[in-house]
């Protein structure tokens, strides 16, 4: 069963417990609708993946799973893990960097959301099911980040309709499902439209790069 839920007050973060994250990043060719140079969306994607991982590690250890030898850079200064990319898109690289985590809950969050911050991911942990899992939706019907019970509850179910199919994964599994409501992990960017919208609410590092002059194009 889907449940929608708006999480309240989530505490201090040394209330709640230490959670995983894993971040996939594909790099500037997963930003392929954004009309700029690759050279642009590479930065751009760079910089909101910084923003992200500001974020993340402030919740609980972080890996990052790429191929991309700056984004491994980015990690590193982040105090971000990463992990080869295996290569066969999102959902593989995601299977492939929960086989080496052990039992126990953890989120998978998305490296395009630029208005992270710690309080929406321990949000996404308080509206998780117990045993089930939790998601964000995008407008579009995809999924912008998922908070698992367990790794075995993960599936590669990415792409178009992905959040109602993990859903349906949850149901299949026999446990229960929630889709939270929590804005800044429902605000994805994908296009210039996006970037317009979200301008003012980015982390410092995206707010830096739109201001650069080699991304005016983005503007």
């Amino acid at each position: 069963m889907d449940r929608r839920r708006t999480p309240g007050h989530h505490g201090v973060l040394d209330a709640m417990p230490v959670t995983r994250i894993v971040v996939p990043f594909a790099g500037a060719n997963g930003k392929s609708r954004l009309q700029a140079s690759q050279a642009a969306r590479h930065e751009l994607a760079l910089a909101m993946l910084g923003d992200v991982l500001e974020a993340c590690v402030e919740v609980g250890p972080t890996l990052v799973v790429t191929g991309d030898a700056d984004a491994a850079a980015v990690a590193e200064a982040a105090g971000a893990r990463t992990a080869g990319d295996p290569g066969g898109g999102q959902g593989a690289a995601v299977q492939a960097a929960l086989a080496g985590l052990g039992l126990g809950p953890l989120l998978v969050v998305n490296a395009d959301l630029p208005c992270l911050e710690p309080g929406d991911l321990l949000a996404l942990v308080e509206a998780t099911p117990a045993g089930g899992l939790a998601l964000a939706e995008a407008p579009d019907g995809t999924t912008n980040a998922l908070s698992l019970s367990a790794p075995s509850a993960f599936a590669p179910l990415y792409g178009s309709g992905s959040a109602a199919r993990f859903h349906a994964r949850a149901a299949e599994l026999g446990v229960e499902s929630a889709t939270a409501e929590i804005p800044n992990l429902v605000d994805d960017v994908d296009t210039i439209d996006d970037l317009a919208r979200l301008a003012s609410r980015c982390g410092p590092r995206t707010r830096a790069s739109l201001a650069d002059r080699r991304v005016e194009a983005l503007q």
